[in-house]
């Protein structure tokens, strides 16, 4: 048996959720890869919904996405991922089928911005109030970095609290690794 690593991991769990024709949101947008994967995840009749702080990352995103000829599965938003329920329309309220973050910093880009545990636990609530049973909201956290690490600390802490009949959490990580790996925080909506 080959245990998957990380991302591959995510995919393999929004794959197992999300159907084609479903709404999802991609919190993080970043570098658009994820984007791209969630609209080929939905096909032609479903919907992603990108959220990224920084213009280049929508820039970025818009790209990759119109190279591919996916962008009319897409809506981005440069806001922050903490605007995610009163930026969805009320009709795809409890029908999200899945949901993403990449947490910590744009790779190649301004390290600086980050994400914060304030705003990241607050897109999570909002996220499992939007999400339909069954739902699927994958946290990828990178905590090699000082940031990073102090987002971690908060999550780990917020996800123990989660009430077990509103949601399951699991943790998937590598723990023998020599520099603090990146790890899964998947949330599944019951």
């Amino acid at each position: 048996m080959n245990l998957d690593r990380i991302l591959p991991y995510t995919r393999t769990l929004l794959e197992r959720a999300v159907k084609p024709g479903e709404v999802v949101i991609d919190a993080t947008a970043g570098n658009g890869n994820d984007t791209l994967f969630l609209a080929r995840l939905v096909g032609e009749h479903g919907r992603v919904y990108g959220f990224d702080v920084q213009q280049e990352a929508i820039t970025e995103t818009t790209s990759k996405l119109e190279e591919h000829e996916l962008k009319n599965r897409v809506l981005l938003f440069n806001q922050g991922h903490e605007t995610i329920e009163e930026t969805l329309p009320p009709v795809h309220h409890g029908a999200v089928a899945g949901a993403i973050f990449n947490l910590g910093y744009l790779p190649g880009s301004d390290e600086t911005i980050v994400t914060r545990p304030r705003t990241t636990i607050a897109a999570v609530e909002q996220c499992l109030r939007v999400m339909r049973s069954g739902g699927m909201m994958i946290l990828v956290i990178y905590h090699g970095h000082p940031e990073g690490a102090v987002e971690r600390d908060y999550l780990l802490r917020y996800c123990e609290k989660i009430d077990g009949l509103e949601a399951q959490v699991l943790r998937y990580q590598f723990i023998n690794t020599q520099t603090p790996s990146p790890f899964i925080l998947a949330i599944e909506k019951k």
